[in-house]
């Protein structure tokens, strides 16, 4: 990477500039063509955060031990049909296209002299280790750093590298519960609702690691320095929870669960059931949306509503419901969709990937018939890159190492040893 900045950076010279003057060839490989990464992560957060990077065109390099490896290969939904047909999970399979596969024995000097090789040459590595196992291994970030002051090393875990928690494990129910968001959701009475959608580990552990190696590798181009990456899943999520933390300082507090102004006091902000035990997501925050909802729903009178007076808007929360709730799914998409007033059906992730949106977005995409995940934007410059399935562990290993130097006979003995 750092040799293509250079070709393409000149003085005076402007990024978008440069972009504008990447070959064709350059181009069809994606704008991170040339961006060397190591990837020592496994299950979801790393693996989806150096996906987004192959999928623009990185070079991902994944590195699993020759024991169990990565276990998202034998983790999921359709597990073990996949295995039973020779095959790695579909989770593991969405994760991990377009990605280079290395299998390499960090317990023997003879793989951590391997890694250092890699590292030497590489632009970004992530690990998510508990604190300290890298540095003891002896392919930490201070390890690669003394042969490589560029490198950007971002470490991945629940609570950090720091502080009385660093050394904790957990999920990412427990960084949701330990941040204030999972006491924050559910129905007032009921328990918290644990949501479907592992918000730590993609906001946290995939979404935010992006954001500071990229700009860790932007810092390193303009200076020659590296820097450690520090992703606390759990900070992620409290960094990112704005209205509660703002609540926490109001003399009003935070409302009891379910009990929020987003979470079930406005009668405009939430879910209503259908005549067919469906669900209509009403967001009409605004008062233009709130009063065009009314109209159309036939309760005009609710339009004028006092949005501060929580009796009138337990009323308007009750009318509206009776109203939608006597009428199917399909006739309030088909009413009050075109309107344009924030309302929208509750759709079951099976529709959501063949809603006339998504598709028109392509936002999921087939391979190998496989329905995976696309990039979620589209970059002007650049067409999407050519996807490439996930491969069999191990798969890259001598074409890896020998693009670092070894001969066909060393990793002939790395093999016979164990180390790969």
């Amino acid at each position: 990477m750092r040799a293509i900045w250079a070709a393409r950076a000149g003085v005076g010279s402007t990024p978008i500039a440069d972009a504008m003057k990447v070959g064709s060839d350059e181009t069809a490989r994606g704008p991170l063509a040339g961006l060397r990464v190591l990837d020592l992560t496994r299950l979801l957060p790393g693996p989806m955060a150096t996906l987004h990077l192959a999928n623009q065109g990185a070079e991902v390099i994944k590195i699993e031990d020759t024991g169990l490896g990565d276990y998202a290969r034998t983790f999921g939904p359709g597990a073990s049909q996949a295995n039973a047909e020779g095959q790695d999970s579909p989770f593991f399979r969405m994760l991990n296209r377009n990605k280079q596969s290395l299998r390499l024995d960090l317990k023997q000097p003879a793989g951590v002299q391997a890694f250092l090789r890699l590292a030497a040459e590489a632009d970004v590595i992530f690990e998510s280790f508990r604190p300290g196992v890298v540095d003891r291994l002896g392919v930490g970030y201070a390890a690669v750093r003394a042969i490589n002051p560029q490198i950007v090393y971002c470490s991945i875990t629940g609570y950090g590298q720091t502080g009385p928690w660093a050394h904790y494990a957990g999920h990412d129910l427990n960084y949701i519960a330990m941040t204030g968001l999972l006491e924050q959701n559910g129905t007032p009475g009921s328990a918290p609702a644990i949501p479907d959608f592992q918000i730590g580990d993609l906001l946290g552990g995939s979404l935010t690691a992006l954001v500071g190696v990229l700009t860790a590798v932007i810092g390193a181009k303009a200076t020659g320095q590296g820097c450690h990456v520090d992703v606390a899943m759990a900070d992620a999520i409290l960094a990112h929870s704005v209205f509660p933390l703002l609540a926490t300082q109001t003399a009003e507090g935070l409302a009891p669960r379910g009990e929020g102004e987003m979470t079930g006091a406005s009668p405009g902000y939430g879910v209503y059931a259908t005549a067919d035990d469906r669900y209509l997501a009403v967001g009409a925050i605004e008062s233009k949306f709130w009063q065009t909802l009314c109209v159309a729903v036939g309760l005009p009178a609710l339009a004028k509503l006092d949005m501060t007076n929580a009796a009138e808007m337990k009323h308007a929360r009750e009318a509206l419901a009776a109203v939608i709730k006597a009428q199917p799914l399909a006739y309030w998409e088909k009413t009050l969709v075109p309107l344009d007033c924030c309302v929208t059906p509750v759709l079951r992730p099976d529709e959501a990937v063949k809603h006339p949106q998504f598709v028109a977005r392509q936002i999921v995409v087939d391979e190998g018939g496989l329905r995976q995940n696309a990039p979620p934007f589209k970059l002007s410059h650049w067409p999407p890159t050519d996807m490439r399935p996930a491969v069999a562990a191990g798969a890259d290993s001598a074409a890896v190492l020998q693009a670092v130097g070894y001969s066909a006979d060393d990793i002939e003995t790395l093999r016979r040893d164990g180390v790969i």
